[in-house]
This record gives structure tokens, C-alpha cells and sequence, in this order.
């Protein structure tokens, strides 16, 4: 009875996440596809309801954490966060006596799956575009600010030179990708909306990275704090990437972790071999 009720909880909490998201989604489509779903959850409630004899309050914490997600970071993201996290009551749906609940259950929650892929947002269309400025911002930065401590051995001289470079990288970055996607036959991405995009995340990116020079006297302390913003920054959108597009985590966190990492180890050897045989002092 307990899992049961647990099951009814997080369906009549679906059912108003559902309903919330829709009440702010533009598209018509999107709209619609939500509502569909919002149904769906509420007649699992019902059926629930029937079985249990009892009535149960959604989850208000729950609502609002989803609600925003979905908000702020996309409604794929946000949605399949949530049926990820609530996967738990899949397994209770197979382990019911109910043969009729437990394939009308299965059933349903496969089809408000497929109903989430549906969903067609611009942020996933542009994906590859962002992919492109972080990653490159993070192996090519991450490189060549680990080559400038090393040179230069000043935080504030390191920061304005990473700045500088950042810049140059981000626009050079953006105009190639407008370039290739005017190229490129039968793309369905606007080339100034990927040049934007892939221009964005490496600036974003730069911002990021040279922020610990500009507030840590010590280059080497910065350098650290630097390595550790890079890796927070692969898993975080990794982990992103891997709920939204259901593309699997690991690999490609460590994959990125290993070129990015590998590349400042090499510039690591430019610069003290640089400041060890040309003298240079700051």
C-alpha cells in the first residue's frame, strides 16, 4: 500500500508539473503535447485513487524544482530529469499482482517518453554549436593559460593576455562556424544563430576561466582553481547533454577531461621550458 500510494503521489505531482510548464510553452505543439501528458498523469492518479481509497497531495517542493528547471534550462532537460529521477516507480509498475495496472502503467509511461521526444527545442537544435565554443574554448584556453603561468608567473599580466586571446578565439570561432553552416548543404540551423551560439559559449567560457587570475595574486593557486572550474564545467555539461539528448555520461566526461587536461600538460612544457631557456621575466 505504501509503494502504491508513493506511485499516486508522483502522478498527481506530474500531472501539475505538466500543466504549470504548459501554461508558460509558446508553441502551440509543445503546449499541446504537455497538456496530452498532464492528462495521462491524472488519469494514473485516478486509477490509483480507485485501487487505494485514498486521496494524496502532490509534492509542492517538486512542482516548483521542475517547473523552473524546465523554465530556465529547457523543457527537455527539465522533463526527463524528472521522469529519470521518478524511473523508481517503473520497477514498482512491474512488480504489481495487477497484470491489467501493471501493463497499462508500463504502457503509458513509454508513450508520455516518446510524447518528451517530441518536443523540439531551438537550444537542442544548437547544440553541436555550443559544443563546438565550449569544448574548444576549454582544451585551446585551458592550454594556453597553463603555458602563460608558467611563462609569465604574473596573475593580472596572465589575465589580460587569456582575456585578449579568449576574445580573438571566440569571434574567430563564430565567424568559421557561420561560414560552415552557410556551406553546408541542407542544414536546418541558421548560420548567424550558430555563430552566435558557438561565439557565446566560447566567451562564456573564457569569462570563466580567467576569473580566479583576476582575484588570486598567486598564478599558480589561479591555475589550480582554473583546472578545477574546467572539469566542473565538462561534468555539469555532460550531465546536461546526457538527461537532454539521453547521450550516456562517462565516456565523453572523461574523454573531454583527457584532451583538455592533456593539452595543458603540453603547454605546461612550452612554458617552463620558455621561461627556462629565454630568461623571461615579468
Amino acid at each position: 500500500m505504501d509503494k502504491l500510494l508513493e506511485i499516486q503521489r508522483n502522478e498527481i505531482t506530474e500531472h501539475f508539473v505538466y500543466k504549470k510548464i504548459a501554461e508558460f510553452v509558446k508553441k502551440e505543439e509543445h503546449k499541446n503535447i504537455l497538456l496530452k501528458i498532464s492528462r495521462e498523469e491524472l488519469d494514473h492518479y485516478n486509477i490509483l485513487k480507485e485501487i487505494t481509497g485514498k486521496e494524496v497531495s502532490p509534492s509542492s517542493f517538486k512542482i516548483f524544482v521542475y517547473v523552473n528547471i524546465s523554465r530556465f534550462l529547457g523543457l527537455n532537460f527539465g522533463l526527463k530529469l524528472m521522469e529519470n529521477n521518478e524511473s523508481g516507480a517503473e520497477k514498482s509498475y512491474s512488480e504489481m499482482d495487477n497484470p491489467k495496472l501493471k501493463k497499462l502503467m508500463l504502457s503509458e509511461k513509454e508513450h508520455e517518453k516518446n510524447l518528451i521526444s517530441m518536443i523540439d527545442e531551438e537550444l537542442l537544435n544548437y547544440i553541436s554549436s555550443i559544443v563546438l565554443g565550449l569544448n574548444d574554448a576549454l582544451v585551446e584556453l585551458t592550454g594556453a593559460l597553463t603555458g602563460f603561468t608558467l611563462a609569465l608567473s604574473n596573475s593580472k599580466i596572465v589575465a589580460i593576455v587569456g582575456f585578449i586571446t579568449g576574445v580573438a578565439a571566440s569571434l574567430s570561432m563564430g565567424v568559421s562556424n557561420y561560414l560552415s553552416v552557410r556551406n553546408e548543404t541542407g542544414s536546418d540551423k541558421h548560420p548567424v544563430k550558430s555563430a552566435f551560439y558557438t561565439f557565446f559559449a566560447y566567451l562564456f567560457t573564457v569569462t570563466l576561466l580567467i576569473t580566479p587570475y583576476i582575484f588570486i595574486s598567486n598564478p599558480y593557486l589561479s591555475l589550480s582553481v582554473v583546472l578545477v572550474i574546467v572539469v566542473s564545467i565538462i561534468a555539469l555539461f555532460n550531465f546536461y547533454n546526457s538527461v537532454a539528448r539521453g547521450f550516456g555520461f562517462k565516456k565523453r566526461f572523461f574523454e573531454m577531461v583527457m584532451l583538455s587536461m592533456g593539452v595543458a600538460f603540453i603547454n605546461y612544457l612550452i612554458g617552463f621550458f620558455i621561461k627556462k631557456n629565454f630568461n623571461i621575466e615579468v
